[in-house]
């Protein structure tokens, strides 16, 4: 999957992931391959991904709002 996480400023982070999870306005949530299409608020917490290499790693976000559509995951945070 493709992944990318954008702010107002910058593009923090553009690549592959296998996995993606998001803290979500009703709990965190897992995006895998070929996850059903979906837009979600985002509130404080960490998104948090795994590499195809498997490195795992993890971004603290203030909030924001997540995009799937088409194994690409779309990330606007702030």
């Amino acid at each position: 999957m493709k992944l990318e996480i954008i702010s107002a400023y910058e593009t923090t982070f553009k690549g592959e992931a296998d996995s993606v999870t998001l803290p979500g306005e009703l709990g965190s949530f897992t995006v895998l391959k070929n996850h059903a299409a979906l837009i979600s608020v985002l509130v404080k917490g960490e998104v948090k991904y795994t590499t195809p290499e498997g490195e795992e790693k993890s971004l603290p976000i203030e909030g924001g709002i997540a995009d799937v559509n088409h194994n690409v995951i779309s990330v606007c945070i702030y």
